[in-house]
């Protein structure tokens, strides 16, 4: 489980962007400012840090600055300001991407993910249930080897499913996770993508409706 810290000020942000990236199973630490962020970095060894640019007291190119004079550990720097010029500056610290507010969920976990592939190359590139395969990187699915054409929300919850089998994935979290918060009442749209899903995977009847809740994989494993 990869471990994340968290530096934001705002108390609410903080704790959106906590609980969102604790649902996708990643560990998460948060500081509110960049003091308690470069003590933290004393303490534990992160795999990437979320920084905001505009922190009181200590911004967040300071606390860049402390983290390169001693970790190369991944930056990905959020930021309102969304000019070249600030952009430019973060990379010349060598932050590893930029992201601007207000953040959507689901382009900020593919920015984690694809850090985390390129700084952690470790990390497994495919992902398993019975004859399905998935290939992380190009984003394809194989069936008993053959390609099948899944759209990339399609795949996205294919991957839930499979990373967490026998466990169940409520259309909250996958409309929290994948579409972001403007879509929570509609799950209507999570039903439809898990029918086509199902279609695709014909000769695979592994989807469980978990009824009211949501959907998981049948036992089973690889």
């Amino acid at each position: 489980m990869s471990n994340l810290l968290i530096v934001e000020d705002n108390a609410d942000y903080r704790e959106l962007l906590v609980s969102f990236l604790e649902n996708e199973k990643y560990e998460v630490t948060a500081a509110e400012n960049g003091e308690a962020a470069v003590e933290l970095m004393d303490k534990i060894v992160f795999d990437l840090i979320i920084l905001d640019l505009m922190l009181p007291g200590m911004d967040g190119y300071e606390v860049c600055r402390r983290i390169r004079e001693k970790s190369e550990v991944p930056v990905i720097m959020l930021t309102a300001l969304d000019s070249e010029i600030h952009q430019m500056k973060g990379y010349i610290l060598h932050i590893d991407d930029y992201i601007t507010k207000p953040i959507s969920m689901p382009l900020l976990m593919h920015k984690v993910e694809a850090v985390l592939r390129r700084t952690m190359p470790d990390q497994p590139q495919v992902v398993e249930y019975r004859g399905i395969s998935l290939d992380i990187k190009a984003h394809t699915v194989f069936v008993d080897n053959i390609p099948i054409e899944f759209t990339l929300r399609e795949f996205e919850i294919l991957y839930e499913l499979i990373s967490s089998p026998g466990e169940v994935v409520t259309r909250k979290s996958l409309l929290n996770g994948l579409w972001g918060y403007g879509y929570y009442n509609d799950t209507r749209i999570v039903d439809t993508h898990i029918k086509n899903i199902r279609k695709k995977l014909a000769d695979y009847d592994c989807i469980e409706t978990v009824r009211g809740v949501g959907y998981r994989l049948k036992g089973g494993g690889v």
